[in-house]
């Protein structure tokens, strides 16, 4: 038999429109999330994690730096600021090394004091002779313009460019992005590699928050070189020549460092963050953001996913499926930024999961509900003692299946009561038969019986199903003599209300196989049995009908009872309408008090129900 659903169309609408829902709320959370940039600091630091995993590259070869360190105030014996005849002893050395460009990442904004004017002039000359080859840093401008050597017009006049050195931090001090310009200064980087390159950037190039900076690995991936060496002309003759050097203070006394992607618990010092930079802008900057309509339909595609996956499959598997796409996605944002392609990876992730856990909720509330209007709908026929085992049979889907078992079957139908009801107000019928039908379903139920339906006045039940039952030919047996008895109270009842002297009833059991489960349409489900031992059984009621017995039992049913009893008399072989071969058929013998109107006897003559 087809397997039917408990649930209806309906029902699951409404759970489908419930998963939809989840997704909305999760979508609408993340959305929120990402507008309000809530997790941005989190966001950045899966920046920081994808460098780690990248790991270091090879180092830059057009980019040098050269440090002030301890090793420079150890071996020139000077303290800073250096007097500025030192510089140009610097900016000599690298120019005649050959240096395409000079970073000079130190502020030359105020005048050196009197009586030193000489090494101003000497530093002035010395970055003259590299006839446009320096370019200085500065953190002090007014509307774009500088006060490095007192003004634009001595750096005019040298041929020397200045950029603003000042690299905003993102949340957590960490530097991760270089500016187009700060303070209306084009930035220092950006002004070195333009200088360099003789190509000219706009700010379209950078982005609204700064372009990516690609940095090859942790502090000092950029070739270094100490600042002592270069004065006193200790380094190799190529280790300048065709490069762009950046000089400036790497000593961490001098305060000049800040954490980047790939310092991880260390510092980075100023000169090497400027490396960086300008080498990333010179290499076309190649880490690229995402837009902000691909972060949205990533999001949104996320919020979806967990309530698609729950539709199709059961709880637990589609948690695990959005882990998993999660976990390929984290992969896949991890590739793209080996490739210069940054995806947003905290705000779908988090929406993903806030999805996942809202569907879960919401699939577990709902079958939790489902599960109580299916336990609500069997305990209307099943005992309520196995309910929660037959409940415990069925499938994710609230779903009782076809199967095939030997069952015993029995029928009931309460004679004369069709011709009593004529003439009678309909509540003081249906009170009646309200009464009758309580007493016959409590004796099938306490027995363990599974109430089948009710027919006007009569009853169909099974027993051995929906849960298997070895005894289910006892307690049939054992629910029939407790409905006689049951009937031998109401019928006292009915006396007693003056309704008449009672009436009889007919009883038919039969055991064999038979095919249960739900059957119906999508609109109205019922649970049921069918078969030939069901129709036999039915048969069996329908021949009690003028005989001294009530209860007929069939073979089938008599032959497995342990242990046998001797209140069942043999009646006959007999034909019986539906089949081909005759059935035995056995009587119950009534006690003088469960008997009714009708006396018991050993023996009886039955017409077959042709």
């Amino acid at each position: 038999m087809r397997r039917a659903r408990l649930t209806r169309p309906s029902t699951r609408r409404r759970g489908l429109l419930l998963l939809v829902c989840a997704g909305l709320i999760a979508a609408a959370i993340g959305t929120l999330l990402q507008q309000t940039d809530s997790l941005r600091r989190l966001e950045l630091q899966t920046v920081d994690t994808r460098f780690s995993v990248r790991g270091p590259e090879r180092p830059p070869k057009d980019v040098v730096v050269v440090g002030v360190d301890d090793a420079t105030f150890g071996q020139l014996k000077k303290q800073w600021p250096f007097p500025r005849t030192v510089h140009a002893e610097v900016v000599d050395r690298l120019r005649k090394a050959g240096a395409k460009l000079i970073a000079y990442d130190v502020q030359f904004t105020e005048p050196s004091p009197p009586g030193h004017e000489n090494e101003d002039s000497a530093l002035l000359g010395a970055i003259f002779d590299t006839r446009g080859r320096v370019v200085l840093a500065t953190t002090e401008t007014d509307k774009g313009k500088t006060r490095v050597f007192g003004g634009g017009t001595i750096l005019h006049q040298i041929d020397a460019r200045a950029g603003n050195a000042l690299i905003p931090s993102d949340p957590g001090a960490v530097i991760r992005r270089v500016p187009y310009s700060v303070g209306g200064l084009k930035s220092f980087a950006l002004v070195a590699a333009e200088r360099a390159s003789g190509k000219t950037y706009t700010p379209a190039d950078f982005g609204s928050g700064g372009a990516w900076i690609d940095f090859h690995g942790p502090p000092r991936s950029v070739p270094y070189i100490s600042m002592a060496k270069v004065r006193l002309g200790q380094f190799p003759p190529s280790a300048f020549r065709g490069k762009i050097v950046v000089v400036g203070a790497a000593a961490p006394s001098l305060q000049d460092v800040s954490a980047t992607s790939t310092s991880g618990s260390g510092l980075a010092a100023g000169p090497e963050i400027q490396a960086e930079a300008i080498s990333t802008i010179l290499r076309g900057l190649p880490l690229h953001g995402s837009s902000s309509l691909l972060a949205l339909v990533l999001l949104l595609a996320f919020a979806a996913l967990p309530p698609l996956l729950s539709s199709r499959l059961a709880p637990v598997r589609a948690f695990l499926a959005s882990v998993g796409v999660g976990g390929a996605y984290a992969v896949a944002a991890q590739v793209a930024f080996d490739h210069g392609r940054i995806l947003p990876v905290v705000y779908p992730l988090v929406t993903l999961g806030l999805s996942a856990v809202a569907t879960i909720a919401v699939q577990y509330l709902f079958e939790s509900f489902e599960r109580q209007r299916v336990r609500d709908y069997f305990a209307r026929f099943v005992p309520e003692a196995v309910v929660d085992e037959v409940l415990a049979q069925t499938d994710g889907a609230l779903r009782l299946g076809g199967v095939g078992r030997e069952c015993s079957v029995l029928f009931s139908d309460l004679r004369g009561f069709t011709s009593f009801g004529e003439g009678r107000q309909p509540a003081e019928v249906i009170e009646i038969l309200n009464d009758y039908l309580t007493e016959m379903s409590d004796a099938i139920l306490d027995h363990g019986g599974t109430l089948i339906s009710y027919m006007g006045d009569g009853i169909m039940a099974i027993f051995g199903a929906p849960l298997d039952q070895p005894d289910h030919r006892d307690r049939a047996l054992a629910t029939a003599r407790e409905m006689l008895e049951r009937l031998g109270r109401f019928n006292a009842r009915m006396n007693e209300r003056a309704l008449g002297d009672g009436f009889r009833m007919g009883i038919g059991i039969n055991t064999g196989p038979v095919m249960c489960g739900n059957v119906g349409s999508h609109r109205r489900l019922e649970y049921t049995a069918i078969g030939d031992t069901v129709n036999t059984a039915s048969r069996l009621e329908s021949m009690t009908k003028g005989t001294d017995y009530q209860v007929f039992v069939a073979d089938s049913c008599r032959s497995g009872l342990d242990p046998m009893p001797d209140d069942l008399v043999f009646v006959d072989d007999l034909p019986v309408r539906g089949r081909q071969g005759r059935v035995r058929l056995w009587g119950l013998v009534e006690e003088p008090a469960t008997a009714g109107r009708a006396p018991a006897h050993d023996t009886a003559t039955v017409v077959s129900a042709d």
